[in-house]
């Protein structure tokens, strides 16, 4: 019976260790692709940047290793008018990607990229930046005199290029999840599994002890009890 009781609890806790196991790994399964996707970091020029001619190329930076295969990096650039910049195919370097430019442009630049994440998961984004440089040339007419109610013309206004600050470029994809959330979670998790495992086990051990002794006093009893030595 002993041994029978034994199996029993062996493969209770089998069957335990099994769901603390599966238990983790949906844990994991579920939180961790949130957080796994790379992201862009940073482009050159940066979104929302003003630059005074179009640059040579961009340069966009990921938080991992883009896939290198071809066609898995495209990258679209073009100007106000919807015209094509770039020059070539886009070169992956580590985490880097750069794509080389052509002609000129003035006004707002548009980039579109798409990549093949380290995971294996396509992710993509646009931002823009601004090409100050081209303005018109005022009109051939008489200068008009300067007077103290003049106002600045349009060509004389340079201050709002002056406020843009470069940023970081938004991440591609919307999941902001944390791995130490993950983790948290997981660890959460795995702590409410082993107390229940540890109040299963206890519980166990309890009921078969009271079990035993059930079946120890039956066996006394049947055998007319508890055999002493004789007393003087």
């Amino acid at each position: 019976m002993s041994q029978g009781i034994h199996l029993s609890l062996t493969r209770r806790l089998a069957a335990v260790a099994a769901a603390i196991g599966l238990g983790l790994a949906a844990v994991l399964v579920t939180a961790v692709p949130a957080s796994a996707h790379d992201e862009l970091l940073v482009s050159d020029p940066a979104d929302g940047a003003s630059v005074e001619a179009l640059p040579e190329e961009i340069t966009l930076t990921f938080s991992a290793f883009p896939l290198d295969e071809p066609g898995a990096t495209i990258v679209e650039v073009t100007d106000a008018t919807g015209t094509d910049l770039t020059s070539g195919d886009p070169i992956v370097d580590g985490t880097q990607v750069t794509q080389a430019l052509e002609g000129a442009a003035t006004g707002v630049v548009s980039v579109l990229w798409k990549v093949v994440s380290s995971d294996g998961h396509p992710i993509d984004g646009e931002f823009t930046f601004t090409v100050a440089g081209g303005d018109p040339t005022p009109s051939a007419t008489a200068p008009a005199e300067p007077s103290d109610t003049a106002e600045p013309t349009a060509d004389d206004s340079t201050a709002p290029t002056d406020e843009v600050t470069a940023t970081p470029a938004p991440a591609a994809d919307g999941d902001e999840s944390s791995p130490a959330l993950v983790w948290t979670i997981a660890v959460v998790v795995l702590a409410a599994l082993v107390a229940a495992v540890t109040y299963l086990i206890v519980s166990r051990s309890r009921r078969d002890r009271r079990e035993r002794d059930l079946a120890q006093g039956r066996a006394n009893a049947a055998t007319g009890g508890d055999q002493r030595p004789d007393q003087d």
